[in-house]
């Protein structure tokens, strides 16, 4: 039995597909069971942590979703974890008890997109300053305008 099949298997409510640019498995998991699944991905072998970001689709339902991307080693694999995160409430278990360095990437999804990550160990901004008002990768943000003037162009009066 294999790594995904065994993973399968233990989660019923997880959806898989295969991507094939770059190749690899996509793991579609429900809230509740992230951490859970996350631990047994880990057990099973996925065992190195790449990355943790934030997705906004704005007018899907539910709105917001993690990305989480795991590597094993031997043998040679990836494993993508997609958890959709709902909008009035935009929260989701940590997982750095389980991947430390997930800490920094969690943080930065939290300053970016607002998603919050419960029982994060310091879940402050991390790129923008702490008095700023809002998560400019939100697709609802507003952007603002900065008036820009070409050379050799008239003039705004």
């Amino acid at each position: 039995m294999t790594m995904l099949e065994r993973l399968a298997a233990a989660f019923p409510g997880v959806e898989f597909e295969q991507v094939l640019d770059p190749p690899q498995d996509v793991a579609h998991v429900p809230a509740e069971a992230y951490v859970d699944f996350v631990v047994a991905a880990k057990t099973a072998g996925f065992d190195f942590f790449i990355d943790l970001c934030g997705v906004d689709y704005l007018r899907r339902n539910p709105r917001f979703e993690v990305v989480v991307n795991l590597l094993c080693l031997d043998p040679a694999a990836r494993l993508r974890i997609r958890v959709g995160v709902a909008a009035p409430d935009p929260t989701l278990p940590t997982i750095t008890g389980v991947f430390p360095g997930a800490n920094f990437y969690e943080r930065e999804t939290f300053d970016l997109f607002g998603i919050l990550f419960s029982g994060h160990p310091d879940l402050t901004r991390l790129v923008l300053p702490d008095d700023w008002e809002g998560h400019p990768l939100r697709k609802d943000y507003s952007v603002g305008s900065v008036p820009v003037r070409f050379k050799g162009s008239p003039k705004a009066t």
